[in-house]
């Protein structure tokens, strides 16, 4: 698996033996956010994919963590909890309606999940890994990199997963009524969107494939990222997100082409 940091190169792994141990042990969750409205596929995070639900694919990738000790999804469909139990997870609430529709935040779910466990079960963790469902071909061990990372990092509040931009968003534009304006300026560079691409900035884009941040920065910060984010180079090669059902089977191809060339 290649990752990186924002400078573009290889990020050593964090040896376990770095890491505190004994009674200094960090509490690590991972929190799947699965709520059962989708307006582009029905009941989206228990698709079947290649065998089996697609949120079954995040917690067995959770549960396979070495740094993780309890898999957890916030949900408000029923039908999604019980799959989330056969598999493996704690599903010990369901999510309020309020909070679960289209416009719905990440923040929301997880403020209502850790508040949830702190007031009925004195749970505090020290890091959230958000594992979304719509990753299913997360690579071996990206899970404990991310957490590894932070744990290194302790001034950091959380981590992100990215990928290198396909395109500079400095050639991006906004449409004022009829005349176009750029989106970003660049200090020192007139008219970027002019300049060659080799010129720019390298820019990366977050997937989604992994979000890792500290009890703090959600509770205090009020924030599922803060003000001082890792970020985490992923291999594009490996990226996926899952919106619709054509994407289902476009990554189900891209997993078997992939294990053919293995």
């Amino acid at each position: 698996m290649q990752v990186g940091g924002p400078d573009g190169r290889a990020v050593p792994e964090i040896k376990m033996s770095d890491q505190p141990k004994a009674n200094d042990e960090p509490i690590v969750l991972a929190l799947i956010p699965a709520r059962g409205g989708s307006k582009s596929v029905p009941h989206k995070n228990i698709q079947p994919f290649r065998g089996k639900p697609l949120i079954v694919h995040a917690i067995e990738q959770s549960l396979a963590s070495e740094t993780v000790s309890r898999v957890i999804v916030s949900t408000d469909d029923p039908k999604i909890a019980e799959v989330s139990r056969q598999a493996g997870a704690d599903v010990p609430f369901l999510r309020p309606a309020e909070i679960s529709g289209d416009y719905a935040t990440d923040f929301e779910a997880f403020e209502h999940a850790l508040g949830w466990l702190d007031e009925n079960e004195g749970y505090r963790p020290d890091l959230i890994v958000q594992v979304r469902c719509t990753c299913p071909l997360r690579p071996p061990g990206l899970i404990d990199v991310g957490v590894r990372r932070l744990l290194a990092e302790p001034e950091a509040d959380s981590l992100r997963v990215v990928i290198p931009a396909p395109h500079p968003p400095y050639k991006m534009w906004l449409l004022d009524g009829k005349f176009l304006q750029p989106l970003l300026a660049l200090p020192g560079v007139p008219e970027p969107y002019n300049q060659p691409r080799q010129k720019l900035p390298a820019a990366y884009w977050q997937n989604g494939y992994l979000d890792v941040m500290r009890w703090s920065t959600v509770m205090e910060k009020h924030s599922i990222t803060g003000d001082r984010i890792l970020g985490l180079i992923m291999d594009p090669e490996h990226d996926v997100d899952i919106d619709g059902q054509r994407d289902i089977e476009l990554a189900a191809a891209k997993a078997k082409a992939r294990e053919a060339d293995a």
